[in-house]
């Protein structure tokens, strides 16, 4: 399989917009090349700039662009990408997020996967979890260890919103619970609550390569595949899912997804969390935090914490 390598030059100010949009199509794995955040980190600290690598200078001296990867046989999303930048572009007037145009470069396999081991390294989530990516050796004793192939995931943990859903998984989920994760992706929120004690997740999302890609970490993560019930579909549309997935209760309920499906799953999310279950929804870009506090509340749920990160929140919830 080829691999298409997608950048779309904008400025520091259209970074979140674009990654808006992105995540609305599924793409939360991201590289930002952000020329105006590393000027002023160099105009900080100009002493230091002596040990600034001067390939690395030039580099990161171009124009401010964010970078992603999708399959050869997807390149069809990229037309519904372009319509959302025209219109971003054509909202705005000042011309404060830049030109918000789409370059495309065809990659063999082995390209993707080298472009991704220069960017993606080991990381740390609440001094509990490691993620790291398969080729780097790394010594690690007192951490549980969330092992993945960046090149052939979606959805690595280096975002935001996953990464705060990841602070909060690895502090609340008790031995023996059972988890629903909504939007599954690469499974990554599931099969970390699993490395973390659950005894059951079942993860749900409606791109059928999900199928492969959790099966794959699973396997990776040495994590028997018959604790993790993989499904696909559309809960919202498909009656059979629905009805399958509505037979057990869950104690802890993830959706890492956009604003409007949030909104969208809450009455059945509150059909299916336990009594004292806790569910966590994350990906809300700032202008719709509001709206979804107000719906979050008035579906019958309860606001225990409210988390910011960048221009995005995440909120864990309780039934009223």
């Amino acid at each position: 399989m080829d691999w298409i390598k997608v950048s779309i030059f904008t400025k520091s100010a259209g970074i979140d917009a674009v990654l808006g949009i992105l995540l609305d199509f599924g793409i939360d794995s991201t590289q930002i090349s952000d020329e105006g955040e590393f000027s002023d980190f160099l105009e900080d600290n100009k002493k230091a700039w002596d040990y600034v690598d001067e390939n690395l200078r030039k580099e990161m001296a171009q124009e401010t662009h964010i970078d992603f990867y999708v399959k050869s046989d997807e390149i069809d999303v990229l037309d519904g990408i372009k319509s959302e930048l025209f219109k971003l572009k054509s909202s705005d007037n000042n011309g404060i997020y830049g030109r918000l145009e789409l370059f495309t470069e065809s990659l063999k396999n082995d390209d993707w996967l080298n472009s991704w081991k220069k960017h993606f390294h080991t990381f740390t989530i609440a001094d509990k979890l490691v993620i790291k990516p398969y080729w780097e050796e790394t010594e690690i004793s007192d951490k549980k260890v969330f092992e993945i192939n960046p090149g052939l995931s979606f959805g690595t943990g280096t975002h935001h919103t996953t990464k705060m859903c990841l602070e909060d998984i690895v502090n609340i989920v008790k031995d023996n619970d059972t988890v629903l994760d909504l939007g599954a992706g690469s499974g990554i929120l599931s099969i970390v609550s699993l490395l973390f004690g659950a005894s059951k997740a079942t993860a749900i999302d409606i791109d059928e390569n999900s199928l492969k890609t959790i099966s794959e970490n699973l396997e990776r993560n040495k994590i028997s595949r018959d604790k993790c019930d993989i499904l696909i579909g559309n809960v919202l549309e498909n009656d059979a899912l629905r009805a399958e997935v509505s037979k057990s209760k869950y104690d802890l309920v993830l959706a890492n997804i956009v604003a409007d499906v949030v909104i969208a799953l809450l009455p059945f999310i509150r059909e299916v969390i336990s009594q004292n279950g806790i569910f966590i929804a994350s990906g809300i870009i700032e202008d719709r935090i509001s709206e979804v506090r107000e719906k979050i509340i008035s579906c019958g749920f309860d606001i225990i914490s409210e988390k910011r990160s960048a221009d995005w929140a995440e909120f864990m919830c309780r039934l009223q």
